[in-house]
């Protein structure tokens, strides 16, 4: 088992089987060298590519939710999706994904449409 200790000057150690530390690289000092000398990893090039593309998915899924002038638990409930699903999708914590997506493009063209077959539809027995 790793056991690590964060030190008060904001550096991560590890605790050995002795009891002596032995520091542990900081992920943002690593982060920081990789840029200074021009190596990206693919690690940080990939959080950033998915940071956008969160905030992109964000403004979406917000704005198609202000287009159809309803509140985050009334687009819920329309959708069939719980709350914190709308919540989590509006402050880019987590993407709309497959059939998620495919509905919200729906809803953004045809709002009228779409909700109609949605509260017209019954759930699979």
């Amino acid at each position: 088992m790793l056991r690590v200790r964060l030190k008060a000057d904001g550096r991560i150690v590890e605790i050995l089987a002795d009891g002596s530390e032995r520091a542990l690289p900081s992920p943002l000092a690593e982060i920081a060298e990789q840029m200074r000398y021009g190596r990206p990893a693919g690690g940080w090039v990939a959080a950033a590519r998915a940071a956008r593309g969160a905030a992109a998915d964000a403004a979406y899924v917000r704005g198609v939710r202000a287009r159809t002038k309803l509140t985050q638990a009334q687009f819920a409930a329309r959708i069939g999706v719980p709350i914190e699903t709308v919540r989590n999708w509006e402050q880019g914590k987590r993407s709309p994904r497959g059939p998620a997506r495919a509905l919200l493009k729906v809803i953004d063209a045809a709002p009228d449409v779409a909700f109609a077959v949605l509260s017209t539809s019954k759930p699979p027995q």
